[in-house]
Formats: C-alpha cells, sequence, structure tokens
C-alpha cells in the first residue's frame, strides 16, 4: 500500500446517475423513496471497503419530476437508517446553511455523529434553488455572496457547538452519583451579524470528537468556505489540469489561514461500467434509448439560466452564453469549458457529461476506469472521488467487485478499513474541543 490512500464515496442518487436509470429492467422506480434501497447500496459499499455513503438533498419538489425520480427524504434520516444496518462505512449528508439554524444542524449531525458511533460528516451547501427558498419564506434565493457569509458563519457557530462539549465532560458516575462535569461544558456565547447563539450543545462529543466537514462549491466565496472550514471537498473537475489548479488555490488559501493540511479533494465521477467495449456500449444505448431529449436540453438550459428555447440539439451553446450570477457557477463553469474547448453541441455536451450533469463521466471497462482514477490519484489531481454510478445498485456492485480489486491489486487502495470512525477512513486526526479550559 502507498503511502498516500485513495478515497472513495458513493454518492448515492436514489436510482442512478443517469437520467433513464430508473427505466431500465434492473432499477426500482421506488428506490428513491426506498429507505431499503439506500441500505442494500451502502452494504455493497462496505463490502468493497469504500469511504462513506454520500447523500445531496434539494429541500423542495423537482421542478421537473415528470422525468425522473429526485431526492425527497430527508437525509439524517436515511443515513442514521444505513448506520444501523452497517458498521464501518461513514455517512456524509447534505445539509443547507440557506434554510437551517446552527443549533439544529450542530444537534441533527451531532446525534448522526453518536448513532453511527463516530461515523458522520456533514456537507455544507448554500442552495441556490429558488423553489426552495420560497418553501421558507422567501420571496427568491439569498444573494451568492450574502448565502456565503451566512454560511461561513453558520459553520463557525455549529463548530463551535460540537466543540462546547469537552471529552470527558459525560462523567456518568454511578457511584459518585455524578452525571455531567459542569466544568467542562461550555456556553459559546456567538453574537454575529446572522446568527446569535448562547449554548452549549446538549449532545456529547463522539468517537471521532465531531462531525467531518465536507463542502461542495468552486466559485470565489465557496473557495473561501472551503479554505476555512472544509476537510473534504466534493468538487467538479473535468480534467486532471483543472483539478490540480483547483486543488492547489484551495489549499493555498487553507494554509493561508493558518491551515496546517488542505482539505481532501474528492471530484464527482460518473461512472457506466461493462466486461466489454462491446457491453458497455450496450449498457450506454439501452439507457441513452429511455433518455428523455427535452429534459436534457432543460437541464442545460437550466444550468446557464437561460430560456431552453435559445438551444438546439445539434448547435453549440450560443457564443453569447455567460456564466450565472447568482448561484450554479461551478457546474455552469465545467460546462461551458468543456463545451467550448471540444466544439460540443447541445447533444454532445449530453453524452460528454453523462446526461448533462457536469460531473466527468466515464463509459469504460473496469480496467480503463482502473486506470484512469490511478491516473487522477498519482498526479495529485483528486485525493479520490464521489462516486455516482449509472443505475444502482447494479452499477455499483460492478464497481465493487470487479474495479475495486484492480485498485487494490495497483496498491492505492485499502483491502481492510484501519479504523471504524469516517476520520480512520480520510486519514484525518480526531479532533480536540477548541473552547477547552
Amino acid at each position: 500500500m502507498s503511502e498516500r490512500e485513495l478515497h472513495l464515496n458513493i454518492n448515492i442518487l436514489h436510482s442512478g446517475f443517469h437520467v433513464g436509470a430508473w427505466r431500465v429492467p434492473q432499477s426500482d422506480p421506488n428506490a428513491f423513496i426506498d429507505v431499503g434501497h439506500y441500505v442494500r447500496t451502502a452494504q455493497i459499499a462496505e463490502r468493497g471497503k469504500l469511504d462513506a455513503v454520500f447523500l445531496a438533498d434539494v429541500p423542495s419538489f423537482a421542478e421537473r419530476p415528470e422525468y425522473r425520480p429526485y431526492p425527497a427524504l430527508e437525509p439524517t434520516i436515511i443515513l442514521a437508517t444505513v448506520a444501523a444496518h452497517t458498521s464501518q462505512i461513514g455517512v456524509i449528508g447534505t445539509a443547507s446553511t440557506s434554510f437551517n439554524d446552527p443549533y439544529n444542524i450542530a444537534r441533527r449531525f451531532g446525534s448522526l455523529d453518536l448513532a453511527s458511533n463516530g461515523r458522520a460528516g456533514w456537507n455544507i451547501v448554500t442552495t441556490a434553488d429558488p423553489g426552495a427558498a420560497r418553501n421558507f419564506g422567501l420571496d427568491a434565493a439569498i444573494a451568492h455572496h450574502e448565502r456565503y457569509e451566512r454560511a461561513a458563519e453558520f459553520a463557525d457557530v455549529v463548530t463551535r457547538l460540537w466543540d462546547s462539549w469537552e471529552d470527558g465532560a459525560l462523567v456518568a458516575d454511578k457511584a459518585s452519583g455524578r452525571f455531567v462535569d459542569v466544568g467542562r461544558v461550555h456556553a459559546i456565547d456567538h453574537a454575529g451579524k446572522h446568527f446569535q447563539v448562547r449554548g452549549p450543545l446538549n449532545v456529547p462529543r463522539s468517537r471521532q470528537g465531531r462531525p467531518v466537514l465536507v463542502q461542495a462549491g468552486g466559485s470565489e466565496d465557496g473557495r473561501e468556505l472551503a479554505a476555512r472550514h472544509a476537510e473534504a471537498i466534493f468538487s467538479v473537475a473535468l480534467t486532471q489540469e483543472d483539478a490540480l489548479a483547483f486543488a492547489a488555490d484551495v489549499t493555498a488559501r487553507a494554509k493561508a489561514l493558518g491551515r496546517a493540511r488542505g482539505p481532501l479533494f474528492l471530484p464527482g465521477l460518473a461512472t457506466l461500467i461493462g466486461s466489454t467495449e462491446a457491453e458497455v456500449k450496450r449498457r450506454e444505448d439501452e439507457l441513452w434509448d429511455v433518455f428523455p431529449l427535452e429534459f436534457g436540453l432543460q437541464r442545460i438550459a437550466g444550468t446557464f439560466q437561460i430560456d431552453p428555447a435559445r438551444l438546439s440539439y445539434d448547435e453549440p451553446l450560443p457564443d453569447d452564453i455567460e456564466i450565472p450570477k447568482d448561484g450554479g457557477h461551478t457546474f455552469a463553469q465545467a460546462t461551458l469549458a468543456v463545451a467550448r474547448s471540444e466544439g460540443l453541441t447541445v447533444r454532445e455536451i449530453l453524452r460528454r457529461l453523462g446526461t448533462g450533469g457536469g460531473h466527468r463521466f466515464i463509459a469504460a471497462t473496469p480496467e480503463v476506469l482502473a486506470d484512469d482514477i490511478e491516473a487522477w490519484f498519482l498526479s495529485g489531481a483528486a485525493d479520490g472521488f464521489n462516486l455516482m454510478p449509472d443505475v444502482l445498485p447494479d452499477g455499483l456492485e460492478v464497481f465493487v467487485d470487479h474495479v475495486v480489486p484492480l485498485l487494490q491489486r495497483k496498491g492505492i487502495f485499502r483491502t481492510e478499513y484501519r479504523g471504524d470512525t469516517l476520520r480512520d477512513h480520510f486519514g484525518l486526526s480526531r479532533t480536540e474541543s477548541a473552547l477547552r479550559r
């Protein structure tokens, strides 16, 4: 095993990453509301010694639900169930700083961390979705810079609440009758622009100290938030050059803030695997046969916040297309860059990005996929990947049974877990309470 270790999460996107996944024979259309589906997928991932299960979240009804399943169940509810049916794999859930309060999130993920015996992580997002904003009493999404300003303060408060208990504060000594050492539990007395929180948290620390902080977002404000707080980043990178530049930038920012090390960089990687090139093509054709092209066109239009009528399947993106000013920067930048550099039409963008989702998409045999992962890892472009199989759970099962052994033989991926917490899996130290007195 090399000194540096590859990290792999499974991003469980209901029936799978591909928009047509729910329509193929091997998938379950009701998987998006079946907690058992998430448990079965997580158990396959744990069999493959993957680091963690990752769940995205959008707190609103899908804009075009007629085309595909969508994130519906609240992530920590799913992950608590997953944790009860697994023993080692990490559980990372997304929760928005735009439509929550710090105390609730600190308590929710602190509880998940204890319920999972130290395997929890929180993915920090700011949520630019107008539909979600209207569900929480707003007429529109909060402006981009204000969202990230709020998120930075939000994350500060959450981590201080997790640290409000020192190790050993929970005494639980039957003989003396002393339950909590109140001298080792501290109010945080936070008074900021967006929040006022007295504290302390009512949940003690877990085996790993506190949940791992994960971040997703590549805008200027997103990079600053990641540099300050993130221990791992779910990033978007379509080329090694882009990935290296992004990692170097965020790492430099983190070190400038006094952090000893930068975060782990885990780009999204959508996969479609076949035993031969012919099998890859057959599987790909099967999915594209049930892919609604009109949805793809609307998805790309939504990425750039333009009228779908401006797009044509067999034409390139319009010359005057721009990156949206308020939200969606990361996917828009990645999509526009690959479309311009390769001269792609809208139809080709959909195929190139595996239905236009913005993340890198590989349709290949296990050997080709393993070599690609190794190349990105050894170059330093990625510390690992957030995997998004085309169809779940069988796309993950193929990865675990046929790609993981190749990565293990290359000496870059574990054959056994070396610990029981998510921090153990990510090679992160256990955190100490910053409020210790």
